[in-house]
């Protein structure tokens, strides 16, 4: 007898079981619900509240945080003692500065009314920048006399490590020690890692009054008068300090500008939809908010709150998504993945030489190795992608110099995908955590329960996934490309043949008839996992299948089994683990769509495209500011009623910023030539809800356009509005 297969237990007890709890994020509350402002500039980011306060609560990530730890885990503001009235919350179009607009209460003495409400205006405005949060009160007398205010703050500091803020527990902590002085208060962290860890609050001007965990200001206000108070949190490491502490206007000028500065060498996208607009708006802002200035360039951290950290997968995608929009992503995220390539075997952290860092971790735990992320390396699809996003740059920019200097982790990433990625030899790219701390999957989808067979029986051994052999059969199809560029023709010939055979053995081995798809996977006996996925969905991108399979695996996915009305689901609604709630088994993923999507437009199938851009559109227009979410449930699109959300998505999310882009890409049909300037719209497509689209500054090879897209109809002509260079812009129906 197995061990799946213990007396009394049926496969509906297997689909059913709790998953386990290492590194599981437990939901004792939603996210969502509480609709949390987000902040973020390099490794600092924040989790507030509508007021721009920091409530603990059980299972809440609202917080401040530096480099994986929560430095500050309480901020409340009190007027008179009383909480404020909340009258309006929002974070700027650029994501510089969260604003949060209070007044006060009624307040009474005795039987009588002393203070109307919104006779006090208080301004709340907070930004991050260069590892400290910044912020001030502007309070506001629009009362006929002189006003007698007190402002009261009360703070907290845990120091909580990431995952135990994600519900892990710790045998042992650090202590904390509080010093006051008459300006402010410092929190030190003794950490177990030897590393002190310092949240240092200071005010201007000074309080009348301060503790170790408040502080009161005593406010005199004339009739139609302001006052200001400002507060800074500096976050600072003992190993590594961020330099001295701006005054407020200077360090939010410096913000802003960064942010300009950033955003100035992508190209820019406007639409005649106005709610559409703000979708792009707000996804454009929040990807580059999510990027983090690296030694090696730009880099964009996966989402906030739980994975504000590099991930090799998640950056990837990112950038394929967003190449067409700044191919300077691509170029950054390539670089710092060459520099954190592994050289050596290390089963800890499953670091194989050759193999791309799946995550990356700065705090306490993982510096331990209570969790085994300080650098991880345990996911099957990273390294490939490297390869694929290496060729997809070179393809969309002709840098030469860029992809010469990678050769080295290039070929290393190749020489992993046919050693340690294939240790049976054959053929297929598998893997099985080396350890009892890593990850039991190492897909996109690495939930526990993700890779199942189709009477719900979990997949065990050595697992090779269907969307894994797509990526390595791009791999090495654009490989050879770059080896060819490089004149290195005999490689380029070997390794476009070894494409050939894996997609002639795929084929074989990976089709399913009785399904009419694609298996899942293979497990460690080489059975066919027969369940119908969304990772099926994926082959179209790389390229890989055969065109009358690529039909039916498209119009599988947009059959109501896969297609909600909002986006297509992880895996069909009738399959044994199926659940619209679950992280994995039936949700919608927003990513997810757009390589799907993009998938859909390589085989020329754009009106597929236009109905995925048309369910994220619309579920975009019922989520908070506009943002798609990490992943939404896979529930039915019902009229009059919006998408249902995940209680602990992450939001915002790199990938899922960029799957709008990559969807426009996709109903364009654009293609961008290095070699002859040549900006092409293949067989165009917009879909009902966009008459027009003007993109301005979009790049092929030496020159730039600004070009107009309008809809005729099913037909979409392009008028070059501006030029720079030598480009010219042709489409073909």
């Amino acid at each position: 007898m197995s061990k799946g297969d213990a007396a009394g237990e049926t496969p509906g007890d297997r689909m059913r079981a709790a998953p386990p709890v290492q590194f599981y994020i437990p939901a004792t509350s939603s996210i969502l619900e509480r609709r949390p402002r987000t902040l973020k500039h390099g490794d600092t980011f924040a989790v507030f509240d509508h007021y721009g306060n920091i409530v603990a609560a059980d299972g809440s990530p609202e917080g401040l945080y530096h480099r994986d730890t929560r430095y500050l885990s309480g901020l409340d503001v009190l007027v008179n003692g009383r909480r404020p009235l909340l009258l309006s919350s929002t974070v700027e179009d650029n994501n510089a500065v969260l604003t949060a607009d209070l007044t006060n209460p009624d307040f009474f003495v005795g039987d009588g009314l002393h203070l109307p409400r919104d006779s006090i205006q208080i301004v709340r405005s907070k930004f991050l920048w260069q590892g400290a949060s910044y912020e001030r009160f502007g309070i506001r007398n629009f009362n006929g006399r002189t006003e007698r205010v007190e402002l009261g703050l009360h703070f907290a500091a845990d120091f909580a490590d990431i995952f135990e803020v994600r519900g892990q527990r710790r045998a042992r902590r650090g202590t904390i020690d509080t010093s006051v002085t008459a300006d402010g208060v410092i929190f030190t962290y003794h950490g177990l890692d030897d590393v002190a860890r310092r949240a240092l609050i200071r005010f201007d001007p000074k309080p009348a009054q301060i503790d170790q965990s408040s502080a009161l200001f005593r406010l005199e206000i004339p009739p139609g008068r302001c006052a200001s108070l400002f507060m800074t949190v500096s976050c600072e490491e003992e190993a590594r300090r961020d330099g001295a502490v701006r005054p407020f206007f200077l360090g939010l000028r410096a913000a802003r500008r960064a942010l300009r500065a950033a955003t100035s060498r992508a190209a820019s996208v406007a639409t005649s939809n106005e709610i559409f607009n703000e979708v792009l708006c707000r996804a454009m802002a929040d990807l580059y908010m999510l990027m983090t200035d690296t030694a090696q360039g730009p880099f964009p951290y996966a989402g906030i709150p739980w994975f504000s950290t590099a991930f090799g997968r998640d950056s990837i995608i990112t950038a394929i998504e967003m190449l067409w929009i700044d191919p300077a992503i691509a170029r950054g995220v390539l670089h710092f993945l060459a520099a954190t390539q592994a050289t050596e075997l290390r089963p800890e952290s499953e670091a194989e030489p050759g193999k791309i860092l799946h995550e990356m971790r700065s705090g306490e735990m993982a510096r331990l190795g209570e969790v085994p992320f300080a650098r991880y390396y345990g996911s099957v699809d990273t390294t490939p992608l490297f390869v694929v996003l290496a060729g997809l740059y070179f393809e969309r920019t002709g840098d030469i110099e860029t992809v010469a200097a990678l050769w080295p982790n290039l070929d290393a990433a190749l020489s992993w995908i046919d050693t340690y990625g294939d240790r049976d030899g054959d053929g297929f790219v598998e893997y099985q955590r080396m350890g009892k701390s890593g990850l039991v999957n190492q897909g996109w989808k690495d939930s526990s329960d993700s890779v199942f067979h189709a009477d719900g029986r979990s997949a065990e051994g050595a697992i090779a996934l269907c969307e894994v052999q797509g990526y390595v059969y791009a791999a090495k199809h654009y490989a050879a490309k770059i080896a060819s560029a490089m004149g290195l023709a005999a490689r380029a010939v070997k390794l476009q043949s070894a494409a050939d055979s894996l997609k002639a053995a795929f084929e074989h081995t990976f089709w399913c008839e009785d399904i009419g798809t694609y298996a899942l996977a293979l497990d460690g006996a080489k059975r066919p996992c027969k369940v119908r996925s969304s990772n099926a969905g994926q082959l179209l991108f790389s390229g890989m299948i055969a065109a009358e399979r690529a039909r039916a695996v498209a119009d599988a996915l947009m059959a109501p089994a896969f297609f909600t009305g909002w986006g297509i689901r992880t895996i069909a609604a009738t399959e044994p683990r199926y659940n619209p709630m679950s992280y994995h088994n039936g949700s919608v993923w927003p990513h997810d769509n757009a390589l799907i999507g993009l998938g859909f437009a390589r085989c020329g199938m754009k009106a597929h495209a236009q109905r995925l851009l048309s369910g994220m559109f619309d579920a975009a227009r019922y989520m908070d500011l506009r943002r798609l979410p990490e992943l939404f449930c896979g529930t039915r699109r019902a009229p009059g009623k919006g998408p249902t959300l995940y209680p602990v998505a992450c939001i915002p999310q790199a990938w899922a910023c960029a799957a709008p882009f990559a969807l426009l890409q996709a109903c364009f049909g654009l293609e961008l030539d290095f070699r002859s300037g040549e900006i092409c719209f293949r067989e165009p497509g917009l879909p009902m809800f966009l008459d027009e689209v003007t993109i301005r500054s979009l790049s092929a090879g030496s020159g730039r356009a600004d070009i107009l897209l309008r809809r005729h109809g099913s037909d979409v002509s392009a008028n070059v509005l501006d030029r720079k260079g030598d480009v010219r812009v042709t489409v073909i129906h």
